[in-house]
């Protein structure tokens, strides 16, 4: 007998394979019946069974997913991540992989399903694929996402939702197609708070919805003509946002801004009432490219403050260079306080010269801010400010004392000379906010300077009309034996009737009436403004019967002299004579220089 007789299989083996068996069959029985949407796939990725629940979930027969691939029925491969997990549980790399996934069946109807991969047990090829539905929890969250979202007034999206979109706009690549660009109108209605304090917020909401209800017809319009509708966002209050995704430039948002300023024209008719309002935009326009949602809001939002600042009712474009200045006032304004207590003002003079003798009579201070960022800055950059945060009042008794000191440093050095006095500019608001007067008397007491070598120059829309404190401390002044002039006279109320009751002593004529005098050319001199000459003549004989002195601000040529000195102008100031000068410089003026006075 040849071969090998293999022999009775043990009892053991045939428990354990009956077992196996039994095991198999539950296993098929549970696997069918089971209500969880179930898929075994092999190695390959190719479905070798599916439950009755996964074909229903399908919309299909389930013998029919038999040999299909499980990642074109569960459209696992349409994002690189989630295609790569799913091969990697696929060949034993991980364990789990899970995702969402929006699924069309054959008869149309779309649905979420949340998708779990996961290795089949005891070590057998492939996986097991099973499928949930969750698109009643889906629309559950997309319902509740909504309402996050949007506006309840206006059902328009809201700040949280238009910053979402902001956000991914600017970090998204541009494609080939795209500008690369983003555009923002940033609109404020005008005089809105009034409708809510008069008619209440009822009114105040149907108002705004409205307003919505417009805007959204601005861009609606926007996109049929465009190709690409703006977002329209309520950010809070009575603010809007219009967002422009790819905008071809700042033309396409004036258009905008301009056809939702129109829109708004029209009268609403609200519950019986008809309002009327205007609105303010801001309009900002750049390139992605190095743009943040925090950038472009903040350029916006100091757009928009432009537009209420040059009168509402208007749109206006965002402007570089108005936006350096602004940023420069902000700088300066953080800044001028501490640069007081740093030394970091000075003060230069300018000669006021005699018109008869041309010899030096005084000076004016004009301060200088030597700024370690900035340069020197002169007091047009900051004086505006400083009368605003009320530093002025610091700044002008610390130019004062310096201005006192520095006079009576000369009379002490030139001792065989006529002393010169120093012209001092003041600012209305050291007149009510600090104790003027006080401060005069005892910067002249501790600097020894006499009274009458001090000049004060107020402006003229400041001394004109003055009643009650400021009439007070002028007078005082005056008695204490201070001039007092009036500076750029001519431009301000020009109501002559108060030099006689007003303590003043000199008139310094604004430099606009002098520039009108003539221009010298290179050959012959342009003729001056007969209109001009008459009203500085009338002006200054005015002064003279008032026993008051004038002052020729601008003097720059010879030929204005000469005529201011034919009219009966006491004295010059300017650039013919000289530019503000260091205290040296005057020091060396001082008992050697005569400035020509122009011929009879």
């Amino acid at each position: 007998m040849s071969g090998t007789s293999e022999g009775p299989t043990p009892a053991a083996d045939l428990d354990r394979s009956a077992v196996t068996d039994s095991d198999q069959s539950t296993y098929h029985r549970v696997f069918a019946a089971a209500p969880l949407s179930m898929a075994v796939v092999d190695p390959e990725g190719i479905v070798t069974g599916a439950n009755p629940a996964f074909g229903e979930l399908l919309g299909t027969d389930p013998e029919l997913l038999t040999g299909q691939l499980a990642a074109d029925l569960m459209d696992l491969a349409s994002d690189a991540r989630t295609w790569h997990a799913y091969r990697e549980v696929l060949r034993g790399g991980q364990t789990r992989m899970r995702c969402t996934r929006r699924l069309k069946r054959p008869d149309g109807h779309a649905l979420w399903v949340q998708v779990t991969v996961t290795p089949l047990a005891d070590r057998a090829p492939g996986v097991l694929l099973s499928a949930t539905d969750i698109s009643v929890r889906r629309e559950l969250q997309a319902q509740l996402r909504h309402l996050q979202m949007h506006d309840p007034v206006t059902r328009l999206p809201n700040r949280t939702l238009f910053f979402e979109r902001l956000t991914t706009a600017l970090e998204t690549e541009p494609s080939e197609s795209g500008t690369g660009r983003i555009g923002l109108c940033y609109l404020d209605l005008d005089g809105f708070k009034a409708v809510n304090d008069t008619l209440g917020h009822r009114i105040g909401d149907r108002l705004l919805a409205a307003v919505a209800e417009r805007l959204t017809g601005v861009a609606d319009e926007a996109g049929r003509t465009r190709a690409v509708t703006p977002l329209v966002a309520r950010l809070g209050g009575d603010e809007f946002a219009l967002l422009i995704e790819d905008s071809t430039g700042t033309e396409q948002l004036a258009d905008l801004a301009e056809s939702a300023l129109k829109s708004l024209e029209e009268p609403f008719d609200l519950a019986g009432q008809r309002l009327s309002l205007t609105a303010s935009i801001g309009v900002v326009e750049r390139r992605v490219a190095g743009t943040t949602a925090t950038g472009l809001m903040q350029a916006a939002d100091t757009t928009l403050y432009w537009a209420k600042a040059d009168g509402k009712a208007r749109w206006t474009l965002f402007d570089p260079e108005r936006n350096a200045h602004r940023m420069t006032r902000q700088a300066l304004s953080s800044t001028l306080r501490p640069a007081i207590e740093r030394d970091e003002f000075a003060l230069e003079y300018q000669p006021l010269v005699g018109m008869e003798d041309g010899r030096l009579s005084g000076v004016e201070a004009l301060i200088r801010w030597h700024h370690p960022q900035f340069g020197t800055l002169t007091p047009n950059r900051f004086i505006g400010l400083a009368e605003e945060d009320g530093s002025i009042v610091q700044l002008g008794r610390w130019a004062l004392a310096t201005a006192c000191r520095q006079a009576r440093r000369w009379q002490l050095d030139h001792p065989g000379e006529p002393p010169i006095f120093v012209s001092v500019n003041v600012a209305v608001r050291q007149v009510w906010d600090s104790d003027l007067v006080a401060d005069v008397a005892q910067i002249l007491a501790e600097t020894g300077l006499a009274p009458h070598l001090l000049q004060l120059e107020l402006t003229e829309s400041a001394v004109m009309g003055s009643s009650g404190r400021p009439l007070q401390a002028l007078q005082a002044l005056s008695d204490m034996g201070v001039r007092i002039a009036i500076d750029d006279f001519g431009t301000g109320y020009s109501n002559l009737a108060y030099l006689s009751r007003l303590p003043v002593s000199v008139l310094k004529l604004d430099g606009s009436f002098v520039r009108g005098f003539q221009y010298e050319g290179d050959k012959k001199a342009i003729a001056p403004n007969p209109a001009d000459e008459v009203i500085v003549e009338a002006m200054i004989q005015l002064a003279h019967r008032l026993g008051l002195t004038v002052t020729a601000e601008c003097v720059e040529t010879s030929a204005q002299a000469t005529r201011l000195r034919r009219i009966g102008c006491d004295t010059g100031q300017g650039w013919l004579y000289s530019r503000p000068v260091s205290p040296d410089r005057i020091s060396e003026l001082l008992g050697t220089q005569t400035y020509a006075v122009g011929n009879p």
